[in-house]
């Protein structure tokens, strides 16, 4: 799949400004990447707020677009995630997080598109049920690259950040509701 292909699915009628709103919707997640406490072996970060607030406010189709571009930098060794940038960066521990965020964004932007930043509470499920398709690719994974069961890679990969995701997505749906407002 080329990001010509991309664009032209997003039936966006300028490419380029459709690229350029997608690299800034990536950096904004790279900034926010740097907000950050060092839990371990997964770091609290800004990153989902970024990307839950990419797909909200660019829509599904150019809020995934964004990821996939943010994954892409990192993939070529840009230090746009919490720790740093490479292809062996997106196989380790935090892997499956980052391959779910173009799916979150997408999510966060579809159910926006359908209205529910009309009202803040459906906002705020929505944003919710974004930031839990991240932790449901992302456990697993974790699980996995540490040879552990699911319950032991939740202990480290999920149940510490709940309060801190659940922060994070009302903080979104607060912003998308008002902006809507």
């Amino acid at each position: 799949m080329t990001t010509a292909w991309v664009l032209q699915r997003i039936e966006v009628k300028d490419a380029r400004r459709a690229l350029l709103v997608a690299l800034l919707g990536s950096a904004f997640v790279a900034l926010l990447a740097r907000v950050q406490l060092p839990f371990v072996p997964v770091p609290l970060t800004g990153q989902t707020l970024g990307v839950l607030l990419v797909g909200g406010l660019l829509g599904a189709r150019l809020g995934a677009l964004a990821m996939l571009l943010y994954l892409l930098e990192g993939a070529l060794g840009l230090p746009v995630f919490a720790r740093g940038g490479g292809l062996a960066y997106l196989l380790g521990p935090t892997g499956g997080y980052l391959f779910a965020f173009p799916l979150a964004a997408y999510l966060s932007g579809y159910l926006v598109e359908r209205g529910a930043a009309r009202r803040f509470f459906p906002a705020l499920l929505a944003m919710l049920a974004a930031a839990f398709l991240v932790f449901l690719l992302g456990v697993p994974w974790l699980g996995l690259y540490l040879g552990a069961d699911l319950g032991r890679a939740a202990a480290l990969g999920l149940y510490p950040f709940v309060p801190g995701e659940v922060l994070k997505a009302a903080l979104a749906a607060f912003a998308l509701w008002r902006g809507y407002r």
